[in-house]
């Protein structure tokens, strides 16, 4: 079987897993429409890049050899997921990004109207940190330590150190001419962070301290594929129609905000992304895990990278 294959296959297993697991905990009977909306926004859509990074880097440091650690690993990915697609949800918003095409479907303030799409997305970040906090017996017997410690990861990538904050920036900067520093600032909290935290959550799942040589190595890992994938985003923006993004096309550029493509052109920025890509995976090849362990996570960095939607 060809490398593509395996990763085809490992890939499919874990997104089936995944949605499986946000079925069974994004509920329908919330009232007045409410889980109704909830599912709209997270189910049967997406990439699921992030829950995809969480299993990567759970399985590298061979977290997912435990009934605990496999359990811990996708309520993570899971988590991850919920948080993404809350911060949808709050951004298409008229107040935000005023955008009425996500995952090739209307959007949810489209969908449902934006009183509803407000508390959907407040519902999808408070059910998350559940998630992460299953009741005694549920959980497969996650250790409390490491509940607290995923809420935290999250916590910190979610807020105004992470996602919200970047997210300010970006509003803020509408119109403006902002120097590569700052936009890359930006990016690294309102999409790095969360990408970042994926493969950090994951290492912590197999107890990976702070302070070990793969904690730093995966870190690094996290942090160049998060700044990559937006620039890739940007260029995306720049080259793709809507039909292929399943998003509006052009809409940064229409708003006239900054973007890497703005900043450093086409080739530029892709040449940006490449090298990004070359960090991450020195990055891997010094986490002292082993080619075979990261194999997924180095194939998810090409993904990323190469993809063209």
């Amino acid at each position: 079987m060809t490398g593509s294959a395996v990763w085809g296959r490992w890939s499919a297993d874990v997104l089936a897993l995944v949605e499986a697991a946000l079925d069974t905990w994004v509920p329908a009977r919330a009232p007045a429409r409410l889980g109704e909306a909830m599912r709209y926004g997270v189910l049967d859509g997406g990439k699921r890049l992030r829950a995809l990074l969480v299993q990567a880097a759970a399985e590298a440091v061979g977290a997912c050899g435990t009934p605990a650690g496999a359990e811990a690993a996708l309520r993570a990915a899971c988590a991850v997921e919920l948080i993404h697609a809350y911060s949808l949800v709050h951004d298409d918003m008229p107040c935000m990004d005023n955008d009425v095409l996500r995952r090739g479907k209307p959007t949810v303030h489209v969908a449902y109207g934006e009183a509803c799409a407000m508390l959907a997305g407040d519902a999808m970040q408070a059910l998350a940190f559940e998630v992460l906090t299953p009741d005694e017996g549920e959980g497969a017997g996650v250790d409390p330590a490491l509940q607290a410690r995923l809420v935290r990861l999250l916590a910190r990538a979610s807020g105004e150190s992470g996602m919200a904050g970047g997210q300010a920036i970006d509003l803020a900067s509408v119109g403006q001419a902002l120097d590569e520093a700052t936009l890359r600032d930006m990016h690294q909290r309102k999409t790095g962070a969360l990408l970042r935290a994926s493969v950090q959550m994951g290492a912590a799942c197999g107890g990976v301290a702070p302070d070990a040589p793969a904690w730093a190595a995966l870190t690094d890992y996290g942090h160049a594929m998060g700044l990559a994938f937006q620039i890739v985003d940007d260029v995306l923006d720049a080259t793709q129609g809507s039909d292929k993004l399943g998003k509006t096309a052009g809409k940064d550029a229409g708003a006239n905000k900054p973007t890497y493509v703005s900043l450093l052109g086409l080739e530029g920025a892709r040449a940006e992304a490449d090298a990004l890509l070359q960090q991450a995976l020195d990055a891997l090849a010094r986490s002292g895990l082993g080619a075979d362990a990261t194999a997924p996570l180095a194939a998810l960095a090409e993904r990323i990278v190469r993809r063209d939607h």
